[in-house]
């Protein structure tokens, strides 16, 4: 005899329907960053595939037994999506009750992946970027520069946004957003424009296998921080080594990697060294600092176990 489960599906609409705060992002993802080192939560390295023909093919996984939750997360991004009419990377999460593995939800990956993104850069910020940053610089103006100025206007005193992007529809929706927090926003034409002098810097650039570097950290100003959301793919390597601290988001996970995001000579720890006390965050006003990551499942399990935590508090 077999049981029927009935399975949530939280779509993108009911999630943004929950109102999650950035305060409550940071400190779940904090919170199990904290459990992973006690051995109280897990999480394994990404599962990548690259079909010839551009697409690009991810899974993640993360589990904790408080929330007791294993998130499996699985995304396609195909280059040829906008041809038809779909968003060029789409997923979804699953979640499974990690003592018992039977289901419990499924969870709109998009939203995840956005919100989970800015996260972890949130959870960087709040140690590596000055207090007093005003001016953020976005070169991508797509749904994750959204989510990073989101999440950066509650945080810091934000006065202006300027954005280098390709799609006039993305500008527009992130200008319009930035208009709606009374920021000012400037159009910029180049990488240098863009970044030179923010106080914080969001790079979200489509991943392409035929992308050229443009982007060189040697042009941050002193102070800067840098989100850096996009496989670190538009910055010119050499430039890297301006920085005076670099944190990825897991150094288990790039050792794992064959492609290394940065010269590992370069990098001083990671999200967790910063969380948990072991890697120092800003030492002074001056620093140019910055989180080069791939993303974390540890992220994807906060994001998405938050949301259905919230999602049964609403039903």
């Amino acid at each position: 005899m077999t049981t029927e489960i009935a399975l949530p599906h939280l779509s993108e609409e009911t999630l943004a329907g929950l109102d999650i705060t950035t305060e409550e992002v940071i400190e779940a993802i904090e919170t199990l960053f904290r459990r992973r080192a006690e051995q109280k939560a897990w999480s394994a390295p990404k599962a990548v595939m690259l079909p010839p023909d551009g697409r690009y093919m991810m899974a993640a996984l993360a589990a904790a037994d408080d929330p007791d939750i294993l998130a499996v997360k699985t995304v396609v991004l195909n280059p040829r999506n906008p041809e038809r009419g779909l968003p060029q990377i789409n997923g979804l999460v699953t979640l499974l009750d990690s003592q018992t593995g039977l289901p419990r939800a499924v969870v709109d990956g998009n939203w995840v992946t956005a919100v989970r993104t800015a996260g972890l850069s949130a959870v960087a910020a709040k140690h590596m970027a000055r207090s007093d940053s005003a001016v953020v610089g976005f070169v991508g103006c797509g749904v994750q520069a959204q989510s990073h100025l989101k999440a950066f206007a509650d945080m810091f005193p934000l006065k202006a946004i300027k954005v280098l992007g390709r799609g006039r529809p993305n500008i527009e929706a992130l200008t319009s957003l930035a208009e709606k927090l009374g920021l000012a926003t400037t159009e910029c034409q180049s990488g240098e424009e863009a970044i030179s002098d923010a106080d914080l810097v969001v790079s979200s650039v489509t991943f392409s296998a035929s992308l050229v570097p443009f982007l060189d950290a040697r042009h941050l100003k002193p102070g800067a921080f840098a989100a850096v959301t996009d496989l670190a793919a538009p910055w010119i390597q050499d430039g890297f080594a301006a920085l005076d601290r670099i944190a990825l988001d897991d150094l288990e996970q790039e050792a794992a990697s064959d492609h290394k995001l940065v010269n590992p000579n370069l990098v001083s720890g990671d999200l967790a060294g910063l969380i948990l006390g072991e890697l120092g965050g800003r030492a002074n006003a001056a620093e140019r600092c910055a989180l080069i990551f791939r993303g974390h499942a540890m992220g994807d399990l906060a994001l998405a176990a938050l949301a259905y935590r919230k999602a049964q508090l609403k039903n």
